[in-house]
């Protein structure tokens, strides 16, 4: 038998979601369909989209946000998890990852409608209380105590990655590499039992280039950064990230951070949370909730610097990254 016919071949998956795009690459014996397969993957992500978007007025996060205050509402089991762990890691972090931001992110014109500014200043004199005290869930149902907009751009892409990995694993794949936009899972290790290479973006907004290499192993990246999504107010850039506690965009922040943890979405959420704490404040929380996190600051001329936090970054900004069993 020929050497060609025993070689796994490479197999790249791709379809829309959530304004952007999923991935995913696997390598699979010959004869393999992935027809089935691209349409679990397409399901899955299609499932959390419908769910959590604020984008889709009938999707069933929208349909909290418009509940009465104090009313329970059931929501769907995937949602359900998704909030849990948003409230978890608001509280871990002393409310700098927040899911109720969702009236500034749309004020500001991060959702589907421009800035708008009656609606910057009313987010902005917003008295607020952060999502973990004012949400409050009881089995399958969740209400609220007092009045919140919920966004979960923080934390839903990153939990869709998570499910592309596991509808893999239904499948009965167990390696691959799955993303989306730059969220990224990465399970096993490669055909050549080398583990996946990911690269860590340079913070440059005008071209894509890569900063930093990553090897993964059964880990997940994440990566919140200033100079992909932002607004120009009185000719000023203003990063899409939200400061919970102006109800406006972050004025100063670190170029990006980019997290490694076991699922995409928690490194979602860290990753957004230690950009709203900041370089000094952010790298002490890291450390002591033990997150592997690499912090890039920009110097006096604009270059990037990175400095990292954890077993994986304290030495070199390229690792191997193994999550397993932490």
């Amino acid at each position: 038998m020929s050497k060609m016919s025993t070689e796994r071949a490479r197999i790249a998956l791709n379809g829309p979601t959530m304004g952007t795009r999923w991935s995913a690459l696997l390598f699979a014996d010959p004869g393999f369909d992935p027809g089935p397969v691209r349409s679990a993957l397409q399901a899955a992500v299609d499932e959390v989209d419908g769910q959590m978007s604020t984008w889709k007025p009938d999707s069933d996060l929208m349909r909290l946000n418009a509940a009465p205050i104090g009313e329970w509402i059931a929501v769907p089991a995937r949602l359900l998890e998704v909030l849990r762990l948003g409230l978890e890691i608001g509280r871990a972090s002393g409310g700098a990852f927040d899911i109720g931001m969702g009236d500034a992110v749309m004020a500001w014109g991060f959702g589907p409608e421009a800035a708008a500014p009656d609606g910057i200043r009313t987010a902005m004199a917003a008295s607020r209380r952060p999502a973990h005290d004012v949400l409050e869930i009881n089995g399958e149902h969740v209400r609220k105590a007092a009045p919140i907009a919920l966004d979960l751009n923080g934390i839903a892409k990153g939990y869709g990655v998570d499910r592309l990995a596991e509808i893999l694993r239904n499948q009965g794949i167990s390696d691959g590499l799955v993303g989306i936009d730059g969220e990224m899972r990465a399970m096993g290790l490669r055909p050549d039992g080398e583990a996946w290479t990911i690269a860590v973006e340079a913070p440059d907004a005008e071209r894509r280039t890569p900063h930093s290499i990553l090897a993964l192993q059964d880990a997940a990246v994440a990566t919140s950064g200033d100079y992909r999504h932002w607004v120009e107010v009185q000719g000023r850039r203003l990063s899409h990230t939200m400061d919970p506690r102006r109800g406006a965009p972050l004025i100063a922040s670190p170029a990006s951070i980019t997290v490694v943890a076991r699922s995409c979405a928690e490194a979602d959420a860290w990753a957004t949370a230690l950009m709203v704490l900041g370089a000094e404040r952010g790298a002490d929380l890291a450390r002591q909730r033990g997150l592997d996190a690499l912090f890039l600051l920009r110097d006096d001329e604009g270059n990037a610097m990175g400095v990292g936090v954890g077993r994986l970054f304290s030495e070199e900004p390229a690792a191997i990254a193994s999550a397993g069993g932490r």
